[in-house]
């Protein structure tokens, strides 16, 4: 299903992902368990558990997740307390708050937004140790 921009609240105007959105979790519902999903995946609701998708993860402004979350890309806008990895994005919109470590390869952290954790850029390289033989005494 393709929305047009006129169908968007400004809230959800503001964490929409591009193309057809697959699953979504309601406001309103409670979800346990380890959760795999084909396509993009938006929650609204409360997510306990585990989500592993392969597409995008979004997490709508109502929405929680007590989780670890591991995805192509991933957007916050609502409250994520656990692990994220994306072979993409990760984006922590302004009023979203992210409790937990990260992995990915490009991170977007808006003014406002709380990040309370490590993240670490996949995809970079490795940082060498660089050993300098002793000099030789003459």
């Amino acid at each position: 299903m393709i929305y047009k921009e006129r169908d968007f609240t400004m809230a959800e105007r503001e964490i929409r992902t591009d193309g057809k959105l697959d699953t979504i979790i309601g406001k309103g519902t409670k979800v346990e368990g380890t959760i795999t999903v084909e396509g993009s995946t938006r929650i609204d609701g409360i997510l306990t558990g585990k989500l592993i998708s392969n597409d995008i993860v979004t997490v709508g402004p109502t929405g929680e997740v007590k989780a670890d979350i591991k995805a192509k890309s991933i957007i916050i806008g609502g409250k994520v307390f656990g692990n994220i990895e994306s072979s993409e994005k990760i984006e922590i919109q302004a009023r979203a708050e992210f409790r937990g470590d990260l992995i990915a390869k490009s991170l977007l952290i808006e003014h406002g937004a709380v990040f309370h954790g490590n993240s670490n850029m996949a995809g970079g390289s490795p940082q060498k140790n660089i050993v300098t033989p002793p000099s030789e005494n003459k």
